[in-house]
């Protein structure tokens, strides 16, 4: 049986595995945890990763080689691949009119290593202020449109570096400073992500580790005097990720090239998730991409493509990708880059 039949049936059998340990755990007689870790911590828009190729993934993206700038927001180690200069920028129109705004520009300094630098913007809009009113006579109080609109708003800018140790180690990291903002309060903090690429030497199959988000709690608020308490603490949303990817028909890479991703992560907030994904390059200009995501709430399914074309010494690329969250329908994400 040729290696490439014996990985895809190795990540067949961990997502079968993955899919029915809670069967397994109730046919053995034990009671799976009633108790969940959805919500224990703040920061989400770290979470929303605007790389239209990544997203169209699956999410799956830890141990992608993709040597350009938006690696930045998934595992900074693979900047390391950059050549010379390159630069991403993405617009995104969220769940419920959010706008999400990522740019990001990366250096290749010779003998020293890659530096980076990113830019992440959230908007929220405009809200109708609403607050809780006394009525008159009662104990109760009802909820009072004010005429007052507020908004709320994220940022966050950070520097990364990546290098590669050897010809089949990369390693990188990244460090940021945000801010959250809702109405008139606002926090900042910091947070940090690393991360490791690894070539095994057989063929294109590669090993990634990433940690992200990591960083201190936070309070939006200090010492309520109405409730004698201080603010409960605000924890960032860490996941350790580990992934697996290898190329396929190497044979024929000036025609055809597919690579196939898979990914297990284990957030602080939330159940274990896994991530499959598969990118198909023609003539390594037309790409196309999905993925799909286990032991998610609503997402599931991802879809995409792209293009890349070379014009002198500069490379463009766009790509596209539709994200379906079920219930809370689908977001389309579009992304563009330029190599110099």
């Amino acid at each position: 049986m040729k290696w490439h039949y014996r990985l895809i049936g190795a990540i067949l059998l961990a997502i079968t595995l993955f899919q029915a340990q809670p069967l397994l755990a109730q046919q053995s007689g034990i009671d799976p945890y009633d108790f969940q870790r959805n919500g224990l911590s703040g920061w989400q828009f770290l979470k929303i990763n605007g790389s239209a190729r990544q997203a169209a993934l699956g999410g799956a993206y830890t141990a992608l080689s993709m040597p350009t700038a938006d690696a930045i927001f998934g595992n900074p180690a693979n900047l390391a691949g950059i050549d010379n200069i390159d630069v991403f920028l993405s617009r995104t129109n969220w769940i419920a009119d959010i706008g999400h705004q990522s740019a990001a520009i990366a250096k290749n300094v010779r003998g020293i290593g890659v530096f980076g630098l990113s830019v992440v913007a959230v908007d929220m809009g405009e809200m109708p202020e609403t607050i809780n009113s006394p009525i008159a006579g009662e104990t109760r109080t009802e909820v009072v449109v004010t005429g007052n609109t507020f908004t709320a708003n994220d940022l966050a800018v950070g520097l990364s570096y990546a290098r590669s140790v050897t010809d089949r180690l990369y390693v990188g990291g990244s460090a940021r400073w945000i801010r959250e903002a809702i109405a008139d309060v606002s926090m900042n903090s910091v947070s940090f992500d690393f991360g490791t690429v690894y070539y095994t030497g057989f063929r294109s199959l590669r090993l990634a580790l990433a940690a992200r988000n990591l960083g201190p709690d936070t309070h939006l608020a200090g010492w309520s005097e109405e409730y004698q308490a201080e603010a409960v603490d605000i924890r960032m949303p860490i996941d350790y990720r580990v992934g697996l990817a290898m190329d396929f028909f190497e044979s024929a890479s000036d025609i055809h090239r597919m690579t196939v991703s898979v990914e297990g992560l284990h957030p602080n907030d939330g159940p274990e998730r896994l991530n499959v994904g598969a990118e198909y390059w023609l003539y390594d200009t037309i790409a196309l991409r999905g993925g799909y995501r286990f032991n998610y709430d609503e997402e599931r399914f991802t879809l995409g493509g792209g293009l890349q074309h070379n014009l002198g010494n500069v490379g463009f690329r766009a790509s596209y990708a539709l994200v379906e969250f079920g219930r809370l329908k689908s977001v389309h994400m579009f992304s563009l880059g330029l190599s110099f």
